[in-house]
């Protein structure tokens, strides 16, 4: 059976729990009332999705078509932003505090129990190689037109393989890992709420993104943050769009995100998954890496 949003929400926060929870416990964890998890924890009990107030094999079942099945690095691009680090060294394996970006990515998707990882690569891409001392599960796709391109290109290495999957931008320093989920119920963004913003944003109504652009204030105002999720349906979809959109004048210009978002976005529904500016920033340049680590500051 289709698990209801509700039902979802309660099994997906028994699976990562080992012990069996309290209604109480649910109720605070979903952000539902004590009814409706009543009312749900009997539906699931009927099902024999719980017994005794933990997850059964067949409710581990029942989440097994929400859970994520991969996760894809855009790591492409040159990083003009962050010369003169970039100049020998590719944007995501720049070392913050000695450890890699793209290492604190990796290692959340392995604690999620995401263990098919692909990384698109192009500029200096021998040295992602480097990778596979430690993560011996990586496949590497590569991006012949890195150059010629936006990461619209690096979305078309990978149009096939969408479905049920992460897409990470590969520069994102990431300090809590549990904002990567194992199951998911619906293609989303993760985005930080914000009063105004002069980045790149999106509009929400009713949780769903419904407009993306640059800079903007209000309270339906969210800052993008480059790591997202896609359905079976959805991902099936953009194997398609993103070769249309690529294809159209002007196609190899856009971001890859513009395809659901802007050109082809009558074709999806994709909600706004909430985080904080302390679980996740993105290294833009050189000043900022320096604010961060200052073992550049020489």
């Amino acid at each position: 059976m289709n698990l209801t949003r509700k039902q979802f929400d309660v099994l997906q926060i028994m699976a990562s729990n080992p012990k069996a929870l309290t209604q109480r416990d649910l109720e605070k964890q979903t952000g539902h009332s004590l009814g409706t998890i009543n009312r749900v924890m009997k539906e699931l009990t009927e099902a024999g999705f719980v017994v005794d107030g933990a997850i059964t094999h067949a409710g581990l079942n029942a989440l097994e078509p929400y859970r994520v099945k991969r996760a894809i690095f855009v790591a492409a691009g040159f990083g003009t932003r962050l010369v003169p680090i970039t100049f020998n060294t590719p944007k995501p394996l720049v070392r913050v505090h000695g450890i890699r970006i793209i290492d604190r990515l990796i290692d959340a998707c392995l604690q999620a129990g995401i263990d098919e990882i692909y990384i698109v690569r192009g500029y200096l891409g021998e040295l992602f190689d480097q990778l596979l001392y430690k993560y011996p599960m990586i496949k590497f796709l590569e991006n012949p037109i890195y150059n010629e391109a936006n990461n619209i290109s690096s979305a078309l290495v990978t149009r096939y393989m969408l479905s049920n999957a992460y897409v990470f931008e590969a520069d994102l320093l990431i300090s809590n890992p549990t904002i990567i989920k194992k199951y998911h119920y619906s293609s989303n963004f993760l985005g930080i709420k914000k009063q105004r913003t002069d980045d790149w944003c999106v509009r929400v109504k009713d949780g769903t993104i419904v407009e993306e652009k640059v800079g903007g204030e209000g309270n339906d105002i969210w800052q993008l943050i480059g790591i997202s999720y896609w359905n079976t349906a959805d991902g099936q979809r953009l194997s398609q769009d993103i070769q249309d959109v690529f294809q159209s004048p002007g196609g190899r210009e856009r971001y890859w995100e513009q395809v659901p978002l802007v050109y082809k976005k009558e074709h999806y529904q994709v909600e706004i998954r909430e985080c904080f500016a302390e679980d996740i920033i993105e290294i833009d340049t050189f000043n900022e890496l320096k604010a961060v680590d200052k073992t550049y500051d020489v």
